[in-house]
């Protein structure tokens, strides 16, 4: 049982995908159970994968035991285990949240979100843990198609957040798929070993760098990576809340991932990281990604935009962090894909409640939040603890790193720009803490209402306890850094 885990992490939701379509014409009170079936399954499957790898490294396991590079391979390795579990977590955990806020927003296709939602998963895991070129590509597709759908199920502008998702998506999709068909034409292969393998004899050929920069051209896209970002605010913002807590912590960090798999993996280190001309830049645009997308943040007035525009600015720590070259920012790098997960995770839950509760997210609309949802404003600190970089969050840990890395690395720049996000970041929060705290609520009145008399209206305990959750995996992910980076993260460092 245990061999076919991989296989079971991907066809598992793939199969509930489809009993959930069913199941919303014939009985939808199905769809929800069998969801959480399917997701409780892959988490279980995620956490199986990651201790046998702790026990025996490198896994390989043949689809059709077809053996490569004529048949697909999924490869799973210290990286991959650790980012699948994250997905599985954070996939079951938003929609144990969700389920009221899902038949709310739309109770006549609760069948087909439901179906799109396992869907998603299915092509994340599938994408993390494919060892194809190609087959990552698909599998890429298929989780864009179904984020495009489940964005346009949201209010207002969602139509037009899906329709700029889906030409900025497309163009992202074209640009990885142009990359993988020069590597094809110069090496006869799509398996990424076998990729690695072959490429050192012809590195420099033209057609292996441009099929580098391709790639990296359409994950920059794919992960919001500043200026090519225009698409993720507004599809983050009218999104459902239902589909945002689950896009919103895991698109940009499994394109992350895929980045740091394609240049270590497919390319090796003795390519990627050592052109200083394309390292150099991107560091650099990685510091403009962290200052602007700080900067953008701090100019909004509707809390998911603002978080949105934070999600941008960690998307530059990241990048940053891993062109560093060193063992320091790329252990950063990889540690903040699950730190800002989980702290993003928490925080979108966070404006799911408030949007249950008060409709709205506008600054205007949370005076005197605080006192009126006690137990999600106390898990909203937390995040917005953890996002600052406060000890013992999680946040505080791979900002640690990054900055000791981007010291080791002389690049001053970047550590200046982590800092200045930093303080941009308390500001921001203390805002928003400062409104909902001091700040008098108006009744339905029309009249200011004293703080002392703002009577308690929480959301229901079913969303209250995944969010609990999240915020404790906040601090676990804080206390126990040291283990994940040597037991997990340093088997997947290049250098040194």
């Amino acid at each position: 049982m245990t061999e076919n885990l991989p296989a079971l992490i991907v066809t598992v939701p793939l199969i509930a995908a489809l009993l959930i379509s069913a199941a919303g014409w014939l009985n939808k009170r199905l769809c929800f159970p069998i969801a959480v079936v399917a997701l409780g399954v892959s988490f279980y499957c995620s956490i199986g994968i990651l201790l046998g790898i702790l026990k025996n490294k490198t896994t390989h396991y043949r689809m059709g035991d077809w053996a490569p590079p004529f048949g697909i391979e999924y490869r799973i390795d210290h990286l991959n285990a650790l980012v699948l579990v994250i997905i599985s977590t954070v996939a079951l955990i938003n929609l144990l949240s969700s389920k009221r806020k899902a038949e709310s927003e739309f109770p006549d296709k609760i069948g087909a979100f439901y179906a799109l939602y396992i869907l998603f998963v299915s092509g994340l895991t599938g994408i993390t843990i494919t060892g194809d070129a190609f087959n990552l590509y698909v599998l890429l597709e298929i989780t864009a198609l179904t984020g495009y759908a489940m964005i346009g199920l949201g209010r207002e502008h969602a139509a037009l957040a899906s329709l700029n998702y889906v030409l900025m998506g497309t163009i992202g999709a074209s640009f990885y798929l142009l990359g993988i068909g020069y590597l094809y034409l110069v090496t006869g292969s799509l398996n990424m070993v076998d990729l690695a393998r072959i490429l050192p004899d012809i590195y420099q050929s033209k057609a292996v760098l441009f099929a580098f920069v391709f790639c990296l051209i359409g994950l920059f896209i794919k992960m919001a990576f500043f200026p090519l970002h225009i698409w993720l605010p507004n599809a983050y913002s009218y999104s459902p809340s239902a589909a945002s807590g689950l896009l919103a912590p895991l698109t940009t960090k499994v394109m992350i991932y895929i980045m740091i798999r394609i240049t270590l993996t497919v390319f090796t280190p003795n390519f990627t990281l050592t052109i200083p001309a394309i390292s150099s830049a991107l560091i650099w645009i990685a510091v403009i990604a962290i200052v602007m997308g700080s900067v953008l943040a701090l100019a909004q007035t509707s809390l998911l935009k603002t978080l949105s525009y934070i999600i941008v600015a960690e998307v530059g720590y990241m990048v940053g962090g891993f062109w560093l070259g060193n063992n320091l920012g790329i252990t950063g790098a990889i540690l903040h894909i699950v730190n800002d997960a989980a702290m993003t995770l928490c925080l979108f839950l966070v404006v799911s409640n408030i949007l249950y509760v008060i409709k709205d997210d506008n600054f205007n609309d949370l005076k005197g939040i605080i006192k009126k949802m006690p137990v999600s404003m106390a898990a909203f600190i937390v995040g917005a603890f953890s996002i600052i970089g406060v000890p013992p969050t999680c946040g505080f840990f791979s900002k640690w790193y990054l900055i000791r890395g981007g010291l080791e690395a002389g690049h001053y720049g970047f550590v200046a720009a982590l800092i200045f996000s930093s303080l941009v970041n308390v500001i921001l929060f203390f805002r928003i803490i400062e409104i909902g705290f001091f700040e008098p609520t108006r009744d339905t009145g029309n009249h200011h209402q004293n703080s002392s008399e703002i009577s308690i209206k929480e959301a229901p305990i079913s969303m209250l306890l995944p969010l609990a959750v999240s915020t404790i995996i906040l601090i676990a992910l804080g206390i126990y850094t040291d283990e994940i980076v040597t037991q997990i993260i340093q088997h997947t460092l290049p250098v040194g």
